[in-house]
Protein backbone atom coordinates (compact mmCIF):
# COMPACT_ATOMS: atom_id res chain seq x y z
CA UNK A 1 0.00 0.00 0.00
CA UNK A 2 2.71 2.87 1.04
CA UNK A 3 4.42 1.68 -2.87
CA UNK A 4 1.20 2.59 -4.43
CA UNK A 5 0.55 5.71 -2.51
CA UNK A 6 4.14 6.85 -2.83
CA UNK A 7 3.54 5.64 -6.88
CA UNK A 8 0.65 8.25 -7.20
CA UNK A 9 3.03 10.55 -5.79
CA UNK A 10 4.71 10.81 -8.81
CA UNK A 11 8.23 11.76 -7.03
CA UNK A 12 9.41 11.36 -10.96
CA UNK A 13 8.03 14.84 -11.44
CA UNK A 14 9.61 16.41 -8.29
CA UNK A 15 12.40 17.18 -10.41
CA UNK A 16 10.13 19.90 -12.15
CA UNK A 17 10.32 21.52 -8.80
CA UNK A 18 13.93 22.47 -8.49
CA UNK A 19 13.03 25.50 -10.41
CA UNK A 20 11.76 27.20 -7.11
CA UNK A 21 16.09 27.29 -7.05
CA UNK A 22 16.71 29.35 -10.23
CA UNK A 23 16.03 32.69 -9.16
CA UNK A 24 17.69 32.57 -5.41
CA UNK A 25 20.60 30.54 -7.71
CA UNK A 26 21.32 33.45 -10.06
CA UNK A 27 21.10 36.19 -7.48
CA UNK A 28 23.63 34.46 -5.62
CA UNK A 29 21.72 34.17 -2.45
CA UNK A 30 21.87 30.05 -1.91
CA UNK A 31 25.07 30.82 -0.09
CA UNK A 32 22.91 31.91 2.81
CA UNK A 33 22.13 29.51 4.89
CA UNK A 34 18.44 30.89 5.81
CA UNK A 35 18.17 31.86 2.00
CA UNK A 36 18.39 28.04 1.30
CA UNK A 37 16.44 26.85 3.86
CA UNK A 38 13.79 28.89 2.45
CA UNK A 39 14.07 27.56 -0.95
CA UNK A 40 13.86 23.85 0.31
CA UNK A 41 10.82 24.50 2.13
CA UNK A 42 9.41 25.97 -0.65
CA UNK A 43 10.58 22.93 -2.77
CA UNK A 44 8.90 21.03 -0.44
CA UNK A 45 5.66 22.73 -0.68
CA UNK A 46 5.42 22.19 -4.07
CA UNK A 47 6.22 18.27 -4.07
CA UNK A 48 3.16 18.30 -1.34
CA UNK A 49 1.16 20.05 -4.15
CA UNK A 50 1.69 18.83 -7.32
CA UNK A 51 1.26 15.60 -5.22
CA UNK A 52 -1.94 16.35 -4.13
CA UNK A 53 -3.00 17.55 -7.45
CA UNK A 54 -1.92 14.43 -8.93
CA UNK A 55 -3.85 12.66 -6.70
CA UNK A 56 -7.17 14.61 -7.47
CA UNK A 57 -6.78 14.55 -11.06
CA UNK A 58 -6.60 10.69 -11.40
CA UNK A 59 -9.69 10.46 -8.80
CA UNK A 60 -11.54 12.75 -11.38
CA UNK A 61 -10.73 10.64 -13.84
CA UNK A 62 -10.76 6.86 -12.96
CA UNK A 63 -13.14 5.62 -15.21
CA UNK A 64 -11.52 7.19 -18.48
CA UNK A 65 -7.98 5.59 -16.88
CA UNK A 66 -9.31 2.54 -16.47
CA UNK A 67 -9.68 2.43 -20.28
CA UNK A 68 -6.32 3.84 -21.16
CA UNK A 69 -3.66 1.36 -22.22
CA UNK A 70 -1.26 2.18 -19.85
CA UNK A 71 -3.16 4.63 -17.48
CA UNK A 72 -5.37 1.30 -15.96
CA UNK A 73 -2.20 0.65 -13.95
CA UNK A 74 -2.10 3.96 -12.12
CA UNK A 75 -2.82 3.04 -8.34
CA UNK A 76 -6.02 4.42 -8.24
CA UNK A 77 -7.50 3.51 -11.78
CA UNK A 78 -6.20 -0.13 -10.57
CA UNK A 79 -7.70 -0.08 -7.28
CA UNK A 80 -4.29 -0.60 -5.36
CA UNK A 81 -5.41 3.08 -3.24
CA UNK A 82 -8.94 2.79 -2.47
CA UNK A 83 -10.55 5.97 -3.94
CA UNK A 84 -11.74 7.20 -0.23
CA UNK A 85 -8.45 6.90 0.75
CA UNK A 86 -6.90 8.85 -2.46
CA UNK A 87 -9.27 11.73 -1.71
CA UNK A 88 -8.34 12.15 2.13
CA UNK A 89 -4.66 12.10 0.93
CA UNK A 90 -4.83 13.84 -2.26
CA UNK A 91 -6.73 16.94 0.05
CA UNK A 92 -4.08 17.03 2.78
CA UNK A 93 -1.09 17.48 0.26
CA UNK A 94 -3.46 20.42 -1.27
CA UNK A 95 -3.21 21.71 2.06
CA UNK A 96 -0.24 20.97 3.51
CA UNK A 97 1.79 22.47 0.32
CA UNK A 98 0.43 25.91 0.57
CA UNK A 99 0.42 25.92 4.61
CA UNK A 100 4.41 25.00 4.27
CA UNK A 101 5.17 28.00 1.58
CA UNK A 102 2.94 30.26 3.37
CA UNK A 103 5.42 29.78 6.53
CA UNK A 104 8.48 30.77 4.20
CA UNK A 105 6.90 34.25 3.17
CA UNK A 106 2.55 34.81 2.21
CA UNK A 107 3.79 35.44 -1.31
CA UNK A 108 5.80 32.24 -1.72
CA UNK A 109 2.26 30.93 -0.33
CA UNK A 110 0.15 32.86 -3.07
CA UNK A 111 1.70 31.55 -5.64
CA UNK A 112 1.73 27.83 -4.63
CA UNK A 113 -1.98 28.52 -4.30
CA UNK A 114 -2.39 30.18 -7.44
CA UNK A 115 -0.37 27.02 -9.00
CA UNK A 116 -2.80 24.39 -7.22
CA UNK A 117 -5.62 26.56 -8.72
CA UNK A 118 -4.22 26.39 -12.52
CA UNK A 119 -3.27 22.64 -12.81
CA UNK A 120 -6.86 22.33 -10.92
CA UNK A 121 -8.40 24.08 -13.53
CA UNK A 122 -6.47 22.79 -16.14
CA UNK A 123 -7.86 19.32 -15.31
CA UNK A 124 -11.03 20.62 -15.59
CA UNK A 125 -11.32 23.09 -18.37
CA UNK A 126 -7.92 24.60 -19.58
CA UNK A 127 -6.59 21.13 -21.19
CA UNK A 128 -9.78 20.80 -23.55
CA UNK A 129 -9.05 23.87 -24.89
CA UNK A 130 -6.18 24.38 -27.77
CA UNK A 131 -3.05 26.70 -27.28
CA UNK A 132 -4.56 27.71 -24.21
CA UNK A 133 -3.53 24.17 -22.73
CA UNK A 134 0.18 24.85 -23.62
CA UNK A 135 -0.06 28.26 -22.29
CA UNK A 136 -1.55 26.43 -18.85
CA UNK A 137 1.03 24.08 -18.23
CA UNK A 138 3.83 26.55 -19.05
CA UNK A 139 2.18 28.70 -16.53
CA UNK A 140 2.76 25.94 -13.99
CA UNK A 141 6.60 26.43 -14.66
CA UNK A 142 6.72 29.93 -14.38
CA UNK A 143 5.22 29.94 -11.57
CA UNK A 144 7.42 27.70 -9.72
CA UNK A 145 10.14 29.95 -10.66
CA UNK A 146 8.06 33.29 -9.09
CA UNK A 147 7.83 31.35 -5.70
CA UNK A 148 11.67 30.66 -5.50
CA UNK A 149 11.98 34.72 -5.90
CA UNK A 150 9.07 35.11 -3.58
CA UNK A 151 9.98 33.00 -1.30
CA UNK A 152 13.80 34.52 -0.81
CA UNK A 153 12.32 38.02 -1.81
CA UNK A 154 14.68 38.39 -4.77
CA UNK A 155 14.27 40.68 -8.07
CA UNK A 156 13.10 38.72 -11.18
CA UNK A 157 14.53 40.41 -14.41
CA UNK A 158 12.33 40.45 -16.86
CA UNK A 159 14.77 38.61 -18.99
CA UNK A 160 14.47 36.19 -16.25
CA UNK A 161 10.70 36.11 -16.58
CA UNK A 162 10.58 36.23 -20.44
CA UNK A 163 13.34 33.12 -20.25
CA UNK A 164 11.66 30.80 -18.22
CA UNK A 165 8.44 31.54 -20.33
CA UNK A 166 9.67 30.63 -23.18
CA UNK A 167 11.87 27.14 -22.32
CA UNK A 168 8.90 26.38 -20.43
CA UNK A 169 6.66 26.58 -23.54
CA UNK A 170 9.53 24.94 -25.79
CA UNK A 171 9.27 21.80 -23.52
CA UNK A 172 5.65 21.75 -23.06
CA UNK A 173 5.04 22.16 -26.74
CA UNK A 174 7.95 19.40 -27.31
CA UNK A 175 5.78 16.93 -24.96
CA UNK A 176 2.91 17.98 -27.38
CA UNK A 177 4.84 17.15 -30.53
CA UNK A 178 6.22 14.13 -29.45
CA UNK A 179 2.22 13.38 -28.42
CA UNK A 180 1.09 13.14 -31.34
CA UNK A 181 3.94 11.58 -33.61
CA UNK A 182 3.33 9.36 -31.23
CA UNK A 183 -0.34 8.40 -31.80
CA UNK A 184 -0.38 9.14 -35.90
CA UNK A 185 -4.09 9.39 -37.41
CA UNK A 186 -5.75 8.13 -34.23
CA UNK A 187 -4.96 11.36 -31.79
CA UNK A 188 -8.27 11.58 -30.09
CA UNK A 189 -7.39 8.55 -27.78
CA UNK A 190 -5.62 10.57 -25.90
CA UNK A 191 -5.67 14.64 -25.10
CA UNK A 192 -8.94 16.23 -27.12
CA UNK A 193 -6.47 19.18 -27.84
CA UNK A 194 -4.20 16.80 -30.05
CA UNK A 195 -6.86 16.71 -32.48
CA UNK A 196 -6.77 20.41 -33.01
CA UNK A 197 -3.09 20.41 -33.30
CA UNK A 198 -0.72 19.58 -36.80
CA UNK A 199 3.14 18.51 -37.01
CA UNK A 200 3.79 21.96 -38.50
CA UNK A 201 2.00 24.42 -36.16
CA UNK A 202 4.32 22.35 -33.73
CA UNK A 203 7.00 22.96 -35.32
CA UNK A 204 6.40 26.42 -35.53
CA UNK A 205 5.43 26.98 -31.88
CA UNK A 206 9.10 24.95 -31.22
CA UNK A 207 10.68 27.39 -33.35
CA UNK A 208 9.19 30.69 -32.09
CA UNK A 209 10.07 29.36 -28.32
CA UNK A 210 13.34 28.43 -28.73
CA UNK A 211 14.65 31.00 -30.61
CA UNK A 212 12.78 33.37 -27.96
CA UNK A 213 14.26 31.35 -25.10
CA UNK A 214 17.80 31.44 -26.50
CA UNK A 215 17.20 35.36 -27.24
CA UNK A 216 15.62 36.09 -23.65
CA UNK A 217 18.90 33.99 -21.68
CA UNK A 218 21.24 35.97 -23.98
CA UNK A 219 19.73 39.61 -22.71
CA UNK A 220 19.48 38.45 -19.19
CA UNK A 221 23.05 36.96 -19.28
CA UNK A 222 24.50 40.38 -20.34
CA UNK A 223 22.20 42.11 -17.91
CA UNK A 224 22.92 39.79 -15.17
CA UNK A 225 27.07 40.77 -15.63
CA UNK A 226 26.35 43.99 -16.11
CA UNK A 227 24.70 44.10 -12.82
CA UNK A 228 27.96 42.01 -10.92
CA UNK A 229 30.43 44.04 -12.20
CA UNK A 230 33.10 41.21 -13.13
CA UNK A 231 35.02 41.63 -15.97
CA UNK A 232 35.28 37.26 -16.31
CA UNK A 233 33.16 36.47 -19.50
CA UNK A 234 31.27 33.38 -17.62
CA UNK A 235 27.75 34.94 -18.14
CA UNK A 236 28.69 35.12 -21.73
CA UNK A 237 30.14 31.63 -21.69
CA UNK A 238 27.17 29.99 -20.58
CA UNK A 239 25.22 30.76 -23.78
CA UNK A 240 27.30 27.93 -25.58
CA UNK A 241 25.79 25.22 -23.24
CA UNK A 242 22.65 26.73 -23.20
CA UNK A 243 22.50 26.61 -27.02
CA UNK A 244 23.50 23.24 -27.59
CA UNK A 245 21.26 21.75 -24.69
CA UNK A 246 18.00 23.30 -26.36
CA UNK A 247 19.33 22.39 -29.92
CA UNK A 248 20.64 18.65 -28.46
CA UNK A 249 16.38 18.46 -26.71
CA UNK A 250 15.00 19.66 -29.91
CA UNK A 251 17.09 16.82 -32.24
CA UNK A 252 15.18 14.48 -29.35
CA UNK A 253 12.14 15.91 -30.18
CA UNK A 254 11.83 15.45 -33.98
CA UNK A 255 13.58 11.80 -33.31
CA UNK A 256 10.08 10.84 -31.60
CA UNK A 257 10.69 11.51 -28.25
CA UNK A 258 10.07 13.88 -25.89
CA UNK A 259 6.54 12.77 -24.66
CA UNK A 260 8.07 12.66 -20.85
CA UNK A 261 10.68 15.47 -20.75
CA UNK A 262 11.69 14.28 -16.88
CA UNK A 263 12.58 10.54 -18.53
CA UNK A 264 14.66 12.24 -21.00
CA UNK A 265 16.73 14.80 -18.70
CA UNK A 266 17.29 11.70 -16.57
CA UNK A 267 18.25 9.13 -19.33
CA UNK A 268 20.29 11.43 -21.85
CA UNK A 269 23.93 11.50 -20.44
CA UNK A 270 24.40 14.71 -23.32
CA UNK A 271 21.91 16.50 -21.47
CA UNK A 272 23.25 16.00 -18.60
CA UNK A 273 26.73 17.35 -19.21
CA UNK A 274 25.95 20.14 -20.58
CA UNK A 275 23.50 21.23 -17.80
CA UNK A 276 26.62 20.49 -15.39
CA UNK A 277 28.93 22.73 -17.96
CA UNK A 278 26.28 25.38 -17.86
CA UNK A 279 25.60 25.33 -14.00
CA UNK A 280 29.62 25.06 -13.50
CA UNK A 281 29.99 28.55 -16.06
CA UNK A 282 27.01 30.19 -14.57
CA UNK A 283 27.97 29.41 -10.96
CA UNK A 284 31.42 31.00 -11.27
CA UNK A 285 29.98 33.99 -12.89
CA UNK A 286 27.57 34.42 -9.52
CA UNK A 287 29.44 32.68 -6.54
CA UNK A 288 33.20 33.43 -7.73
CA UNK A 289 34.16 36.04 -9.22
Amino acid sequence: MIGALLKEARPKQWTKNVLVFAAPGAAGVLSHGDQLLRSLVTFAAFCLAASGTYYWNDILDVEADRAHVRKRNRPIASGAVPIGLARIIGTLLLLAGPALAFAVRWQAGAACVAYIVLTSTYSMLWKHIAVVDLAAVASGFVLRAVAGAAGTNVHMSTWFVLCTTFGSLFIVTGKRYAELRELGDNPTTARATLDYYSMDYLRTVLAISCGSALVSYCLWAFEAKEISGTRWPSYELSIVPMLIALLRYLLIIEQGHGAAPEEIFAADRTLQVLGVVWLVIFASGVYIT
